[in-house]
């Protein structure tokens, strides 16, 4: 990055990091928090830029989300999601998201418990691993019971590497790796999704998300205001966050409005959280030529992996980002939904994923989730304790290449996991 913009960059990661209060509030550059809320600042989720996990035993969830929606209740939502205008229904009281946390003066709207039952998986060696299989609980509903039929998806919050690179990669280049009738019969089939950008006012290819719900990385940053910190933005201009008719006490709660743009968060920070989030640079490779992990990357390949985790890409240019010049970048992700089976699946349907299909994960950066994130959880609810937990939940699209794993020499698989913690 050329050094006179560093400065924007160091600016937005402040913002970034910077803990909102309650409005009214002598700062009034960081007030406006809530109503209700799950974090007080996106660092708080997106821990040292990183990967979010569930809460321990008798914590509250703060990078762990849960969800809410609820089918079509007429016509005009069956419209809006049919023109893709609409990814969900939210829950008539509670809205998008379950706010665990409020603003003084007020109850938040409920708190999220997770059980665990272990699951023991045996490989074709003889070793047994242990998968635990979460069950939510949802408690303490302060503003009523929530609609029949809603819908639930816990989410972690996910790391914030590499964004501004998945974003310039060729719309054409990805939709070329789909094939959602899987015409060439190798299981495998990839469905692109299409969300409504209100950043530029149309639907586009959704590339963020864990189901890939948002085009854009303004679009993923004014949710995240909106949704987790219940602040509002040029782009979703509701300073009262998720909040529904159902709860006229967040409704009528103070704001922090700026008195001349009418938003929480000017345009002006705005743009310098998106740029900051846009050019968060992906970690050096770690012993990459070394035997165990060139060997590891050949299982990769012949297991399947490859075939949603798609090594490489080429981005596409804008002169207006020179940061992300034309390159070649290795995500190990085709950006596509697959179909991951039962036992990930979360039943919730998001613009024009259903309840089984999940976006491809980046790898890039995954082995060194402990040393950043402090721990190794992963998947979308960080049900997964590593790397190989991850893989056996792995169903669906993925079922053939989770059996090869399951089927290898115990050092195959340390070399496979090797790679896989190289990336």
């Amino acid at each position: 990055m050329a050094f006179d913009r560093r400065l924007d960059f160091r600016l937005g990661d402040a913002i970034f990091r910077r803990l909102w209060a309650s409005a009214p509030s002598s700062t009034t550059s960081s007030d406006g928090l809530g109503p209700f809320y799950n974090a007080r600042s996106c660092q708080s989720c997106h821990i040292r830029n990183g990967r979010g996990h569930p809460p321990a035993a008798g914590e509250q969830p703060i990078s762990l989300v849960l969800r809410l929606s609820v089918p079509p209740q007429n016509a005009d939502q069956a419209d809006l999601l049919r023109r893709l205008e609409a990814a969900v229904i939210p829950e008539p009281t509670y809205g998008m998201q379950l706010q665990t946390f409020s603003v003084q003066g007020l109850l938040a709207e409920g708190q999220l418990h997770i059980d665990y039952a272990e699951m023991p998986v045996s490989l074709a060696d003889g070793e047994i691993v242990s998968l635990r299989r979460p069950q939510y609980h949802v408690t303490d509903l302060n503003y009523g019971a929530m609609r029949p039929h809603t819908m639930v998806s816990p989410r972690v919050a996910p790391p914030m590497i590499g964004l501004g690179l998945l974003e310039l990669i060729p719309e054409a280049e990805i939709l070329k790796l789909a094939d959602p009738e899987d015409l060439d019969g190798d299981g495998i089939a990839g469905r692109a999704n299409r969300v409504w950008s209100r950043e530029r006012g149309k639907a586009m290819l959704g590339r963020f998300g864990w189901k890939a719900g948002t085009a854009t990385i303004a679009d993923q940053t004014a949710s995240a205001f909106a949704k987790d910190l219940g602040l509002s933005t040029h782009l979703i201009a509701a300073s009262h966050g998720d909040c529904t008719p159902d709860e006229p006490a967040c409704l009528s709660a103070p704001t922090g409005d700026d008195p001349s743009e009418k938003v929480e968060v000017t345009k002006t920070m705005f743009d310098l959280v998106v740029f900051f989030a846009r050019n968060l640079a992906v970690p050096a490779r770690r012993q990459a030529d070394g035997p165990a992990v060139l060997h590891g990357k050949r299982l990769f390949a012949d297991a399947g992996c490859a075939s949603c985790h798609r090594p490489s890409f080429t981005t596409g240019g804008d002169p207006a980002l020179p940061e992300q010049a034309p390159q070649k970048i290795r995500p190990y992700t085709d950006l596509l939904l697959h179909d991951m089976g039962d036992e990930l699946a979360d039943g919730r349907p998001e613009g024009l994923a259903n309840g089984r299909q999940w976006r491809t994960q980046p790898l890039w950066g995954i082995g060194l989730t402990e040393t950043v994130s402090g721990h190794d959880l992963l998947l979308h609810d960080g049900r997964a304790r590593g790397i190989l937990e991850a893989i056996l939940w792995h169903g669906g699209e993925a079922e053939t290449a989770k059996r090869k794993v399951m089927h290898m020499t115990k050092q195959d698989r340390a070399d496979l996991l090797a790679f896989i913690r190289s990336l």
